[in-house]
């Protein structure tokens, strides 16, 4: 299935989930300070392994990071 994964494009299995995007992203699953959205909506962490994507969904993940 095709995606829209922060802004490019990106090939993920059949029935992949939120959190099968997160791991592909390169984004720690586990760690604090990320948030997910599909199609502009926020998925809340505890739903990430429920919430199932569909071909053509944009998926934009945000980590926050420190520094200075």
């Amino acid at each position: 299935m095709k995606v829209r994964l922060n802004g490019e494009p990106r090939e993920l299995s059949a029935g992949a989930s939120v959190l099968d995007a997160v791991a592909a992203s390169g984004a720690e699953p586990s760690g604090r300070g990320v948030a997910v959205a599909v199609d502009g909506e926020v998925v809340p962490r505890g739903e990430w392994d429920a919430v199932e994507l569909r071909d053509g969904q944009r998926v934009e993940i945000l980590q926050a990071v420190q520094g200075g």
